[in-house]
């Protein structure tokens, strides 16, 4: 079990179910509200139903899937659902999908009735490390993503790394990406070790998530409102969301899942680092050419780059009208706050072009 900043426990496997009977047994609820897609209801619902022993009334609340849908439209949509069906301050959410769900999922509920409990059930790869971990939730505001949220813990997260069998190739990668993440911004022997596995099987998921999400964890506890430490965690997502952002709304362009452009800005992120804080160029080589064996490349052209820089201005971690960015000095030093100049960034997407 690990521990996140205000409390929220993570269970996993048989334990994570056993946790939450006990849990609903403890907490009377007077509703129970399940959170899905249409791709978890579709692949989790029943055998998560399966597994949910109560005695309390049950709802099933469904969603489109996607984050097109990770919305304010979608979150008044499932605040009058609730309503119609008579939730009260004592009813519980249980929020089963991937990273749009947990997120939006977790809104909803911290909103409601200025605030009803939730529980995660995180559903992908993505979401079991990274999003469904640390109490961060919200939507997003038309192409800018996450600019409307709170911080709010669930009371538990419960992680069953089955729910992966359904999950598609490009899903996982997208979650690996941010595994990736934290190997770099931890130590050099996490890092080697994620890479060095070229083909990962459940058995070794079960141990990188559970290291990954106590990472994280330990990282949460010691900065819950992101005021320093904790935006080490964005590396890569400066640039990784803009990108993502830019792809999402521009119909020419093939949608890219979040570990994928994340991807490309941990290859942007350490380009960077290696021109401004000294990091070792062999070691950024080495991170490049690793990620795009993994992710392959995307191709920018120079309207796409101006148009990807302009949409930075708008991340959540800037400052008095100041793009910061999270850089390394090297693998499992991070630095935060750094700025970083557009003809820098350019310099990076150039470098992306020709590895």
């Amino acid at each position: 079990m690990a521990k996140t900043a205000i409390g929220a426990p993570v269970f996993y496997r048989d334990n994570a179910y056993e946790k939450l009977a006990t849990y609903l047994t403890e907490n009377k609820a007077s509703k129970i509200f399940i959170l899905v897609d249409s791709n978890t209801h579709n692949f989790c619902l029943s055998a998560f139903l399966a597994r949910l022993a109560t005695e309390t009334p049950v709802e099933v609340i469904e969603m489109e899937a996607g984050e097109s849908h990770k919305n304010l439209e979608t979150c008044s949509q499932i605040w009058n659902v609730l309503s119609e069906l008579e939730a009260d301050r004592k009813s519980l959410v249980l929020n089963l999908g991937g990273g749009v769900v947990t997120d939006l999922g977790g809104f909803v509920a911290s909103c409601f009735k200025r605030g009803i409990s939730y529980i995660n059930i995180p559903t992908t790869l993505l979401a079991m490390v990274d999003a469904s971990v640390g109490g961060k939730t919200g939507v997003d505001l038309g192409n800018l993503k996450n600019q409307i949220g709170v911080i709010n813990n669930a009371k538990m997260v419960l992680i069953d790394p089955d729910y992966l069998k359904s999950l598609p190739a490009n899903e996982m990668r997208s979650g690996l990406a941010e595994i990736l993440k934290h190997g770099l911004i931890k130590d050099e022997k996490y890092w080697n070790k994620l890479t060095s596995l070229k083909d990962l099987s459940l058995e070794d998921l079960d141990d990188i998530i559970k290291e990954s999400v106590a990472i994280k964890a330990k990282i949460v506890s010691r900065d819950p409102d992101e005021k320093n430490l904790r935006k080490t965690l964005n590396y890569g997502h400066t640039l990784g969301h803009a990108i993502e952002s830019y792809f999402l709304n521009h119909a020419s362009k093939t949608r890219l899942l979040h570990g994928e452009a994340v991807a490309i800005g941990m290859i942007l992120a350490t380009f960077i680092s290696s021109e401004l804080k000294e990091f070792p160029k062999k070691k950024m080589e080495q991170i490049t050419s690793n990620i795009l064996d993994m992710y392959g490349k995307v191709e920018f052209e120079d309207q796409d780059i101006t148009k990807i820089i302009e949409l930075m201005k708008y991340d959540k971690k800037n400052e008095y009208g100041k793009i910061n960015f999270v850089l390394l000095e090297d693998i499992g030093k991070p630095l935060i706050d750094c700025l970083v100049s557009n003809a820098v960034i350019q310099k990076a997407f150039d470098f992306y072009g020709k590895a």
